[in-house]
């Protein structure tokens, strides 16, 4: 093996280092990205609930004239 695989070599392991550290951030963010959307409807669905508990007849009748 000569100077120059051994170079190639490290080159490499240094870029596929990279790549995951790379790819892991992404993925980190997506995953923060989607937590605050799940967080963001479950606070949606509470106050649809909370509604509901306060006008508990709200939408359960349509009156239609013909």
């Amino acid at each position: 093996m000569d100077v120059m695989n051994v170079a190639n070599m490290a080159m490499n392991m240094s870029q596929t280092q990279l790549m995951t550290q790379v790819g892991t951030a992404v993925l980190s963010m997506s995953l923060d990205s989607m937590t605050e959307q799940g967080d963001a409807m479950v606070e949606m669905m509470n106050r649809s609930m909370m509604e509901n508990s306060v006008n508990p007849d709200l939408g359960g009748n349509i009156d239609i004239m013909i």
